[in-house]
């Protein structure tokens, strides 16, 4: 037996997510004497995930499987799982997964648990740790069924190398054509997304309007960060709905969340919360926002953000 994760891929190349689901599933099997075995679909260098902790890959390369399918997905998941004989299955907290875990789970007859955030508290009974009422809280699950699946939080346990080696081995799962019809398909190139992204930019109606992004955008590329925006600026068309983040937008769980002209609306608060710091820039010090940022900047954001731009890029041309 062994515990299985899907490491997730784009384009070919493993993902961040991947390695820390690596890395949180090897503590677990050292806990409980058992190896970690990842599966991947059509990713194309495998090696990295030896490591964070995998012993064995099981190398899935079929193109019909090149565009993202949950239902597809959770079927190869499920084969997977039965192959290795497989009673814990980790998936990571992405937008892809939330859709695919539910559904791997359901497959597989299991319990399921999502925003998993820890450790087991204790394996018999499985006993995981989540966060609750938008980040504000956690409870304490225990799954009881023979499989499980869980969803590990982004940036919630992080990476612990290994160094070990794995095994690859091709995995060929019988996928109907019927599971994979996928209509329409957005991708944004050249950019990093919010889903993977360890920085975010984001901003709001303080910017006055979108002729005004330029900064944002700049911002982000020097930091290596994704952009994103609140609710009402995606519902006036400044910004795509898909940089929309919050509750009611995507969530965001970034090791840096910059939020420029926000005031810091509920909804927004607790889509963003999850983020380990919290930088707030805003003309109004009464915003809610700076209660719950770990710093804030209370100033005019034209003023701030060019100047903060120009320190960031005098700071990387000094330690390059």
């Amino acid at each position: 037996m062994s515990i299985l994760i899907y490491a997730e891929s784009a384009e070919g190349k493993i993902k961040k997510v991947a390695f820390e689901l690596a890395s949180y599933a090897k503590k677990v099997a050292e806990q409980q004497g058992t190896t970690v075995t990842a599966l991947t679909i059509n990713a194309d260098d495998v090696s990295v995930l030896a490591k964070y902790g995998v012993d064995k890959v099981l190398k899935v390369n079929q193109a019909d499987l090149k565009t993202f399918n949950a239902k597809a997905y959770a079927d190869v998941i499920k084969q997977a799982a039965q192959k290795e004989g497989a009673k814990l299955v980790v998936l990571s907290s992405t937008t892809d997964a939330k859709y695919l875990a539910p559904l791997a789970a359901m497959d597989l007859d299991a319990s399921f648990a999502s925003n998993v955030v820890a450790l087991p508290e204790s394996t018999a009974p499985f006993i995981v740790k989540r966060t609750a009422f938008s980040n504000k809280g956690f409870v304490f699950t225990a799954l009881e069924s023979d499989v499980k699946v869980i969803a590990l939080g982004k940036n919630s346990f992080g990476l612990i190398e290994a160094n070990g080696t794995a095994t690859a081995e091709d995995f060929n799962p019988t996928v109907t054509l019927d599971q994979i019809k996928v209509e329409n398909v957005e991708k944004v190139s050249g950019k990093v997304t919010i889903a993977d992204a360890e920085i975010v930019v984001s901003a709001g109606r303080g910017l006055k309007g979108p002729e005004n992004w330029g900064m944002v955008e700049e911002l982000a590329e020097v930091l290596g960060a994704a952009t994103a925006c609140s609710k009402p600026v995606s519902d006036l068309d400044w910004r795509p709905h898909s940089e929309h983040v919050g509750q009611t937008g995507k969530p965001v769980a970034a090791n840096l969340y910059i939020a420029i002209g926000i005031s810091g609306a509920i909804q927004h608060i607790a889509g963003i919360n999850a983020s380990k710091v919290k930088v707030v820039i805003n003309n109004d010090p009464e915003a809610p926002f700076f209660k719950v940022s770990d710093y804030g900047v209370v100033g005019d954001a034209f003023q701030v953000v060019p100047e903060l731009i120009k320190k960031l890029k005098e700071f990387k041309a000094a330690n390059h």
